[in-house]
């Protein structure tokens, strides 16, 4: 989970704090210590560090706070603001041109995940009405041009390319012609990478730049590298000058090093974050709902924006009309479980509710193989069994089992639970309350 280590360290430096009726100066530097402690463990710039829990407990130890009836609070709310201060205040867009088509060019370091980000940004911004063209400017990787080809027909945006035997430049300029003659507003440049920042690379982009003056320049840098991303992006925004970062593999990232401190170190904005690998797991960077993951505070917002966008109308009238008449089935279980897949990962969504910490998660084992059981298991059965529960019985079962590569013990807990929620269904006395328990989630444990 995204965070988790930094979390969790946070989480208890805080709850001492709240158990505390009064705070005392010492209260607050002493917790001030643990932050310190626990940032840079998250392998956050050591100067990021500095003046963050100088701004902290200057703000943290003033009369108003320390003489309020919730002071532990309000130092939460104070380190919940510097942490969006450092990450950037508020969330920055692709800053799109008067007078298409709009050039964002994508730069970056072999293993950043620049070629399927590309893809993703595509994606992205065809969902805004947008045309984008994706431009294979990376001559030198094997098969990366292949690679967005792929990319490009999962997600149908076209792919510019010249093969390997043009120049990048020219590969780039004559994209940004063929742009203007077929309509596409957007050009996406997939740029060369190398293992290690160098000369060559550098200056391949330095033309690039100067042959189509892009209007974006966007840096993509893998999060779990933590202080040598935020290397590598001060090296490049010092020689080709960058506009913004697409942070990628932040699901992955425990620590966070990165996401802390690439701001405050190169004054340069996060645009984007990657959360999957799907090509649809880039989601624009807001600082303040990020801080409040930080702080286990979870991130409804975006919670409630996947849904929206997943969340298929038509199939939620079926059901609630299902539930009304108590008919509800594994079937329309199953199809609950994979409108909730299009969420994204279990852990992804479990980590935007308020109040679940990394070790209560832990705790919990939720992962995206429990789903994957669950539906091996439902889809083990005939269609009368998934419709009629009370029919399966121990033969039934061990056939079902052995069919979903799954225990007996597995199969009874499923058969167990639901059961369960039908009977707490049947308890739903009106169409609010079944709205209300739309996103529960039974059986997963």
């Amino acid at each position: 989970m995204a965070f988790e280590s930094l979390t969790s360290r946070l989480q208890e430096t805080f709850k001492r704090l709240r158990s505390k009726g009064k705070l005392t100066e010492a209260d607050v530097n002493e917790a001030m210590k643990e932050v310190k402690i626990a940032l840079l463990e998250a392998d956050v710039n050591y100067k990021v560090v500095k003046e963050f829990i100088a701004k902290v407990s200057e703000k943290a130890t003033g009369q108003d706070v320390l003489e309020s009836l919730t002071p532990g609070q309000q130092v939460i709310k104070i380190v919940m603001d510097e942490l969006v201060e450092v990450m950037g205040k508020t969330n920055s867009h692709i800053n799109f041109a008067s007078k298409p088509p709009t050039i964002i060019m994508l730069s970056g370091l072999q293993g950043s995940g620049k070629t399927t980000t590309c893809g993703k940004l595509a994606a992205a911004i065809k969902k805004q009405g947008k045309r984008p063209l994706m431009v294979a400017a990376d001559i030198y990787r094997p098969a990366a041009i292949k690679q967005l080809q792929v990319i490009g027909q999962n997600i149908q945006v076209p792919v510019f390319t010249m093969g390997n035997n043009v120049g990048p430049a020219d590969i780039c300029k004559s994209s940004v012609s063929e742009a203007l003659k077929t309509g596409h507003d957007v050009v996406i440049i997939d740029t060369a990478g190398r293992l290690q920042v160098d000369e060559d690379m550098m200056e391949e982009l330095k033309i690039i730049r100067d042959t189509v003056k892009p209007h974006e320049i966007l840096l993509v840098v893998d999060a779990m590298t933590g202080q040598d991303a935020v290397n590598v992006a001060q090296s490049f925004n010092e020689q080709i000058g960058i506009d913004g970062l697409i942070l990628t593999k932040l699901d992955g990232d425990t620590r966070g090093g990165a996401a802390l401190s690439i701001r405050a170190v190169t004054g340069k904005p996060i645009k984007f974050i990657g959360m999957g690998e799907k090509l649809d797991a880039l989601e624009p960077f807001h600082p303040d709902r990020l801080a409040s993951r930080i702080l286990g505070m979870g991130d409804m917002l975006s919670l409630i924006e996947k849904a929206q966008e997943s969340y298929d109308v038509k199939k939620a009238e079926e059901l609630q009309e299902k539930l009304l008449k108590q008919q509800f089935t594994l079937d329309d279980f199953l199809d609950q479980l994979h409108e909730i897949k299009k969420m994204g990962s279990i852990n992804q969504i479990m980590d935007m509710i308020p109040g679940l910490s990394p070790k209560q998660l832990a705790g919990a084992n939720v992962s995206d193989k429990d789903v994957s059981r669950i539906e091996a298991i439902i889809n083990s059965m005939t269609k009368g069994e998934r419709a009629d529960t009370s029919i399966i019985n121990g033969s039934r079962r061990k056939r079902i089992a052995i069919g979903s590569g799954t225990t007996i013990q597995d199969v009874n807990r499923l058969l167990k639970e639901f059961n369960e929620t039908k009977k707490m269904m049947k308890q739903f006395g009106s169409m609010d309350n079944i709205k209300k328990s739309r996103f529960k989630m039974p059986f997963l444990h």
